[in-house]
C-alpha cells in the first residue's frame, strides 16, 4: 500500500517544497505535538481507568500523516508538492518519531518493544517510500505508468485483507452492546475534527507570518488535510504487534470515519470545488 502511494512522489518536488520549511515546521508541532498531547489528555478524562484505551490514542495520533491526504489535497486544489513532502518527511521520520513519542507521554505506563517498533515502521512504511520514489525518478515516471493502473486496485485489496486480519485480532474486544465501543467510536470522531481544526489554526498562523509566500491557500489546504489524516492501518499494525488487544480499537474504529470525516471537514472549511478549480 505504502509502495503504491510512494510511486507518485518526486524528489524534484519534494526539494522545492523543503526550501520552504516553516509550512512543515507548523505541521510537526501540530501533528506531533499537539494532537499527541491532546489524545493523551482528553482521552485520560474519559478513559481514566482503561490505560489500554488511552494508548491506543496516543498511538494513533503519534503515527504519520495518511498517503491517502494526497488525494483529498488533489480533490480541494491544495498545494500537491507540500504534500507530497510532507508525506515523504513524516513517513521517514516515523521510527523515530513514533516510539520516541508514545515513550515521552506514555513512559513507564507502556512496556514496549522499541526497537521492534522502530524496524517494523521501516519495513511497513520507509523502505517502499524510497524504493517507490527511486522507481518514481530512475524510469522517469515509467514505471508508475505501468504498474499504476494495477497497483492502486491491488492496494485496495492489500488494505481490505490488513483491515480484516487485524480486526479479527480484536474481534473479541468487538462488542456493538458495549456502550464503551459506542464511545471510544465518538471519541475517534471528536479527535478527527480536531485535528482538522488544528490543521486549519496552523495554516491561518502560517500565512499571517508570511511564511507561505505565494498561492498560500494551497499550502493551507495541504497543511489542513495533513494534519488531519494519519496512518490508520500502520496504527492498527503496530497496536496489535506491540500493544495490548484493546489498544487497537481506536485504530479500528477510526478507519471507518477517517475519509468520510476528511470530505465534510473539507466541505465545511473550504468549501464546494467550483467547475473552474476542478478543470
Amino acid at each position: 500500500m505504502t509502495l503504491s502511494g510512494a510511486l507518485k512522489l518526486k524528489a524534484r518536488e519534494l526539494m522545492q517544497a523543503v526550501k520552504n520549511p516553516w509550512p512543515m515546521v507548523f505541521f510537526f508541532i501540530t501533528a506531533h505535538i499537539l494532537m499527541p498531547l491532546a489524545a493523551l489528555l482528553l482521552s485520560s478524562l474519559i478513559f481514566g481507568n482503561n490505560p489500554d484505551t488511552v494508548s491506543g490514542y496516543v498511538l494513533l495520533y503519534s503515527v504519520p500523516t495518511a498517503v491517502s491526504n494526497f488525494i483529498w489535497v488533489s480533490i480541494f486544489r491544495g498545494d500537491p508538492a507540500l504534500s507530497l513532502a510532507l508525506i515523504l518527511l513524516d513517513t521517514l521520520l516515523a521510527p523515530l518519531v513514533v516510539p520516541g513519542t508514545i515513550r515521552f507521554l506514555l513512559g513507564a505506563k507502556a512496556t514496549l518493544d522499541m526497537t521492534g517498533m522502530a524496524l517494523s515502521l521501516v519495513y511497513m512504511v520507509v523502505i517502499p517510500t524510497v524504493v517507490g520514489v527511486a522507481l518514481n525518478e530512475c524510469s522517469k515516471g515509467a514505471v508508475p505508468r505501468a504498474i499504476g493502473p494495477y497497483m492502486g486496485p491491488l492496494s485496495k485489496i492489500c488494505l481490505i485483507l490488513v483491515i480484516s486480519a487485524n480486526c479479527a485480532a480484536v474481534a473479541p474486544q468487538f462488542n456493538p452492546r458495549n456502550l464503551r465501543i459506542w464511545i471510544i467510536g465518538a471519541v475517534c470522531i471528536g479527535f478527527a475534527v480536531l485535528g482538522f481544526s488544528f490543521g486549519k489554526l496552523a495554516g491561518i498562523l502560517c500565512r499571517r507570518l508570511g511564511f507561505l509566500g505565494k498561492h498560500s491557500k494551497k499550502k493551507e489546504i495541504s497543511l489542513f488535510f495533513a494534519s488531519g489524516l494519519r496512518n490508520n492501518s500502520a496504527a492498527m499494525t503496530l497496536g496489535i504487534d506491540f500493544f495490548p488487544e484493546p489498544a487497537a480499537l481506536p485504530a479500528v474504529l477510526g478507519i471507518m470515519f477517517q475519509q468520510t470525516a476528511s470530505a465534510l471537514m473539507g466541505r465545511l472549511f473550504w468549501g464546494k470545488i467550483s467547475e473552474e478549480e476542478k478543470e
